[in-house]
């Protein structure tokens, strides 16, 4: 096992794999750029290095500087997170050439899967079903026209080499395709360094399915059942959970057979999530595969016990699966996670700022995990995650209730936060009953005429407002 590992990353996920390695013995160097000099993941390190300045590309982002610390300390290996790094081949690449053992796949593998063309044309000979589109870059407006004709409308055109979102553009008539192709390229170009696109059908009412990976480097791999990711604004998730109400105990063993197969003829190790969209029909396509650890990997352990982040540092020091997963995979329960992030909840504006106020609930089946704390700093220079809750019940009614209960004890002040939209969300009946997809919040917004309205209690929409206890108000 190792015996120093550097986290390369911030915020909560940094604190995770923190509190990992204390608990396997491991120490821990965190990095840190000058506006998380007082964070907690500094705090609990065992050691910490500032690596520059705020700005992610001059700190996080800054491969060499994140080098020279690794080499300053004397570390092992190199655990990337989630975001920043944690995807990038080259970063991998410099790892091993350094001799620091890089906690994720070999760089090979991950470009492979992460250009998301090359991924799906992989999936598709491996057997796994993709979404009708094109065989790789949609070189120009007149392809994509020729492409969308082929299809048919509607079409959705995708960064080769994006995420959350960005560098995509839904089109539904050739009239349009052209400015959108345009402005989808350049969004691309401004967000990943790489303007290039491709092109897929679009599914107007589709729910968001994804099921965890792992896989060690002797050829093994392991399906960990699916999590539902449905309830998104603007393709970012806030809503995840497992498992996924529309998921059949034989389509979670076929798909998982099958994905298997096709992640150990790559050559695939470690932590990894593969990502699919459900029709209204009940059929299944991948989108994307993600070569890192997930935001929403709490849910999956909640369900099925299992330490992703333990099995991930297990795996990359050389252990076999059979030897940290050793019993048979079964999802007990159901579990939901809540992203609460720093922004306005009508205007879902960041709201970077001193937090003055911070009490996270707890209680039996209750998970916060955060690096957020009273009188600590919001800065502005980064995603606006602060805190993801995540409540685990019998059943779904039951972690529903819970995470009602949870939202309801969640104080933070000083900031906005989107906790007053996740209690209206949980509030509505269409959610209770299971009835979402992608649009789910569009439609949601509808039925109320307007954004979610001013909640001051529980999530306490107002810095301003004071704290209210059992009807009382206390300044």
């Amino acid at each position: 096992m190792f015996r120093k590992v550097l986290i390369a990353n911030r915020g909560e996920i940094a604190l995770r794999v923190i509190s990992a390695c204390r608990e396997m013995g491991i120490r821990t160097v965190a990095v840190y750029s000058e506006a998380d000099r007082n964070s907690l993941h500094v705090r609990f390190a065992d050691e910490a290095i500032c690596i520059g300045p705020p700005r992610s590309a001059e700190s996080y982002l800054n491969v060499p500087a994140v080098i020279s610390a690794a080499e300053i300390a004397d570390v092992d290996a190199i655990h990337p997170g989630y975001g920043l790094l944690s995807e990038n081949a080259n970063f991998a690449e410099v790892c091993r050439a350094s001799n620091v053992k890089f906690i994720g796949p070999p760089p090979e593998v991950m470009r492979l899967m992460g250009e998301k063309s090359t991924a799906r044309q992989t999936m598709k000979k491996a057997g796994v079903p993709i979404l009708p589109g094109s065989d790789g870059v949609v070189e120009s407006e007149g392809d994509a026209l020729e492409w969308a004709k082929s299809v048919g409308y509607p079409v959705i055109l995708k960064a080769v080499a994006g995420g959350g979102g960005r560098g995509m553009r839904i089109c539904r008539n050739a009239d349009e395709l052209p400015g959108l192709f345009q402005q989808a390229s350049s969004e691309a170009a401004g967000a990943f360094g790489n303007g290039d696109l491709y092109m897929e059908k679009f599914i107007e009412r589709p729910r968001h399915i994804e099921f965890q990976v792992l896989a060690d480097e002797h050829g093994n791999v392991l399906t960990l059942g699916e999590r539902e990711c449905s309830i998104q604004r603007r393709h970012q998730k806030l809503i995840e959970e497992a498992p996924s109400l529309m998921v059949t105990p034989k389509m979670r063993a076929d798909l998982g057979g099958t994905i298997q197969k096709c992640l150990k003829n790559i050559g695939y190790w470690n932590a990894g999530t593969i990502e699919f969209l459900l029709d209204e029909d009940g059929k299944i396509y991948f989108i994307e595969m993600n070569t890192r650890i997930q935001v929403e990997h709490c849910v999956t352990e909640m369900v099925t016990g299992i330490d992703l982040v333990k099995a991930q540092l297990r795996i990359a020091a050389g252990e076999k699966l059979s030897s940290i997963v050793t019993a048979p995979v079964v999802m007990i329960g159901h579990a939901i996670e809540c992203r609460i992030n720093a922004e306005h909840p009508e205007k879902f504006t960041p709201s970077a700022g001193k937090i003055t106020v911070f009490n996270v609930p707890g209680g039996n089946g209750v998970r916060v995990d955060t690096a957020q704390y009273a009188e600590g700093v919001v800065p502005s220079y980064y995603d606006s995650l602060i805190a993801k809750l995540i409540c685990h019940g019998k059943d779904r009614e039951e972690a529903v209730a819970r995470m009602q209960r949870a939202l309801s004890q969640f104080v933070v002040q000083g900031i906005h936060t989107s906790i007053p939209l996740h209690q209206r969300i949980f509030e509505d009946a269409e959610f209770q009953a299971g009835k979402f997809d992608t649009k789910f919040l569009e439609r949601f917004f509808e039925r109320q005429g307007k954004p979610p309205e001013v909640i001051t209690e529980g999530g306490h929409f107002d810095p301003n407002e004071p704290i209210r206890v059992g009807g009382k108000i206390h300044a």
